[in-house]
């Protein structure tokens, strides 16, 4: 009778269980997704074959089956599953772990594949803890993380570690996820009357971003609302209902790899890629003050003297930005990085200071010529200071040909883009007028 009732209870926790927990893949053959490292001959999938499994960390976004497929690793090595959550666990759980699994493999044999949930959790001193016995093979380790692992665990245990990086599921992955639970009687939603149009598994697809988990869980509720009309659709609209509005993820990485992807697009004249990067940094709730900082950085290191109108146009949107505030201002940034994106390129500015201050840095630094010096104090003129300098407005066209370096260097070079093509045109015709200049005084000289 004992274990009649084992049983009833066992039944009545997995169907309290939601869709997605009970549809965890029973094997590898039935994982979906993460065929660039699961794919027969590839990395992950030959070290199983082989046996030859380590410590490996699991890094991805939520949904995509980290915790999943450490299970399914324990069972295809036929090892021991332990797992702890890195949120929620002590130092003094992870050594009872820790010794569990010693005496486990010393008594019988037996290994153990510790699995840890957010190990980006742990502390330092809480990872230190597992370097011992990772690396005399007490535990095969599996982490899982959703933050960068080479930022957020100490570099040695990553060094102990093989790291797969998870892709979220593709479309067609998450469309499969979803029919694999309408056709199971057992386990999923076989059992309920009730047809799933295609347009709304398209939409659940679409709207979850690949996240396995929440396309399976609005699936079910949309399904379970209908469940008691036999012969019932879930149509698209029914689906809209099921799902709550998306939360763009967007950790530290996401905040990183987002900005850089926006000011990858405005330096490569893609405003469409631009706008969706500005807009999905917007949406995730991204400081707007961030974006503006960043577009006017652009303007100078990416437009420059090709168009000087991007700095003032990215000066005065970050200005607005600060005094109008969101919603509004997704449209003045929008502007601005629109502008940004279609204006003529030029980083000759910006590598033009980098030129300058690494001479400043690794060479001697140069004086400033006698003729330059502030002659605008009592005692200059019996120092000399000022001696011999040249007004230039008292030349033709502004300029006198005069040295203000003392010595013959070039960090500026203008490229043929935009306002900037002018500029090198100017400064040609200043560098020909100063070879005439001193082939007119060498002339003299030799005469």
């Amino acid at each position: 009778m004992a274990g009649l009732f084992d049983q009833q209870e066992a039944n009545h926790l997995e169907q309290a269980k939601p869709l997605a927990a009970r549809m965890r893949p029973r094997s590898l053959e039935e994982f979906v997704g993460q065929s660039h490292f699961l794919a027969e001959g590839k990395l992950l999938r030959r070290m199983l074959d082989a046996d030859r499994l380590a410590s490996v960390i699991f890094y991805g976004p939520p949904g995509t089956g980290k915790t999943s497929l450490a299970s399914l690793i324990a069972q295809h090595t036929k090892c021991r599953f332990a797992l702890l959550n890195a949120a929620s666990s002590s130092v003094k759980e992870l050594r009872q772990q820790l010794d569990k699994a010693r005496d486990r493999l010393k008594v019988s044999g037996e290994k153990t594949v510790l699995f840890i949930d957010e190990l980006h959790r742990f502390n330092k001193s809480q990872q230190d803890v597992l370097l011992p016995d990772v690396e005399a093979g007490i535990v095969r380790l599996i982490g899982a993380t959703t933050a960068n692992p080479f930022f957020s665990l100490v570099s040695p245990l990553v060094s102990r570690s093989q790291v797969f990086e998870f892709q979220h599921l593709s479309h067609a992955d998450t469309v499969e996820l979803m029919m694999r639970a309408l056709n199971d009687v057992d386990r999923g939603l076989g059992q309920l009357e009730v047809q799933v149009s295609d347009e709304a598994l398209e939409f659940l697809a679409d709207v979850c971003d690949g996240d396995g988990r929440r396309a399976l869980n609005a699936l079910e509720i949309g399904v379970l609302s209908l469940s008691a009309n036999a012969g019932s659709v879930m149509d698209i609209e029914v689906a809209q209902e099921s799902i709550q509005k998306k939360a763009v993820q967007y950790d530290d990485d996401a905040h990183y790899d987002a900005a850089s992807a926006l000011i990858k697009s405005m330096r490569g004249s893609d405003p469409q890629a631009a706008v969706y990067w500005l807009a999905r940094m917007l949406e995730a709730g991204e400081d707007p003050r961030f974006l503006a900082r960043r577009i006017v950085i652009a303007a100078s290191e990416d437009v420059g003297n090709a168009d000087p109108q991007a700095l003032v146009i990215a000066n005065a949107a970050a200005q607005a930005t600060e005094f109008v505030g969101m919603p509004e201002c997704r449209i003045i940034l929008s502007q601005a990085v629109t502008y940004l994106a279609t204006a003529p390129k030029s980083n000759a500015a910006y590598k033009a200071i980098d030129a300058a201050l690494s001479d400043i840095r690794q060479h001697r630094v140069l004086p400033v010529p006698v003729h330059l010096k502030d002659a605008h104090y009592s005692g200059a003129k019996t120092l000399g200071h000022g001696a011999g300098y040249e007004y230039a407005h008292d030349g033709d066209e502004g300029w006198v040909d005069q040295d203000y370096l003392g010595v013959e260097r070039t960090y500026y070079e203008p490229v043929d883009r935009g306002f900037e093509s002018e500029i090198k045109q100017r400064m040609d015709e200043l560098q020909q007028r100063r070879q005439i200049g001193t082939e007119a005084v060498s002339q003299d000289g030799n005469s």
